[in-house]
């Protein structure tokens, strides 16, 4: 029989990091090695799977170095920071990293391209296998649609809890179509609205943003051309697929040594 996978979780405690390990306690080809949370939590101690009325023997710790040193593969939903301090240490060990963190500015992403040359790393705005096929469809459409017969709107939808905006699927879709049209971006984006604004730029990629509730993550992109419009949207009612998503990522990283990659390599959707 094969040897499972071994698997530390960052955020344990959390909503992310207990379907997280519930996913690994499903997977009989991946095992929970370690699970983390920060000093001070109140979970610490505790037996990492007790949620599920199952107990793994695996105590949830915030000693990064030593959590790390049980795993060959680290889940990370946490927060920039977090997530940071973490990899550093991956790097150092040679642990494989799973990122679905978002908020990062352009010189952490920097940080992480530059871990991902000790030890291999997926990182993602969004690990579920739906936004990503989405992801595609949204490329092949833009590449279509002549840039300046169709205004692209984004409109995001998360819980009250989500602390950046735009998401950071949002901000992906927009780069995957300003990729697909030949522009950038930052060129192209439009964050705010507000007073009198004047009419529509054509060519920019507009943003809107939703936060309530328990909303775990809602994804509209409209093409609205003269005569017709297109919608594309994905709507996410649990965070299973990001789980799952993340373990298909645990199982391309153990094929792979170094570098940097996406769901995109992981699903083959080059």
């Amino acid at each position: 029989m094969t040897t499972p996978f071994r698997v530390a979780v960052a955020g344990a405690s959390g909503r992310m990091g207990r379907m997280l390990i519930e996913a690994i306690h499903h997977s009989p080809d991946c095992q929970l090695s370690a699970a983390l949370d920060v000093p001070g939590s109140p979970s610490l101690g505790q037996d990492a799977s007790a949620f599920l009325g199952h107990h793994s023997g695996v105590a949830i710790e915030s000693d990064v170095r030593a959590a790390l040193a049980k795993a060959d593969f680290l889940i990370d939903f946490t927060r920039p920071a977090g997530t940071l301090a973490h990899l550093q240490v991956c790097a150092e060990l040679g642990v494989k990293t799973v990122i679905g963190t978002t908020g990062f500015s352009e010189e952490e992403k920097a940080q992480i391209a530059t871990a991902a040359a000790q030890a291999a790393v997926v990182f993602a705005p969004n690990m579920s296998v739906g936004v990503n096929v989405t992801l595609k469809l949204l490329e092949l459409t833009a590449q279509a649609l002549p840039m300046l017969d169709y205004d692209i709107e984004i409109i995001e939808a998360h819980h009250h809890h989500k602390v950046d905006a735009p998401s950071g699927t949002a901000l992906k879709m927009g780069e995957v179509i300003a990729q697909a049209q030949g522009t950038a971006l930052d060129e192209r984006a439009v964050y705010e609205r507000y007073g009198h604004t004047g009419a529509r730029q054509p060519g920019t990629i507009g943003f809107a943003t939703v936060r309530g509730g328990d909303i775990v993550g809602d994804h509209t992109v409209l093409f609205a051309g003269t005569g017709e419009r297109i919608e594309i949207t994905h709507k996410a009612s649990s965070r299973a697929g990001y789980a799952q998503g993340s373990l298909q990522a645990v199982r391309f990283l153990a094929q792979q040594g170094t570098g940097l990659f996406d769901m995109f390599d992981v699903l083959r959707l080059r």
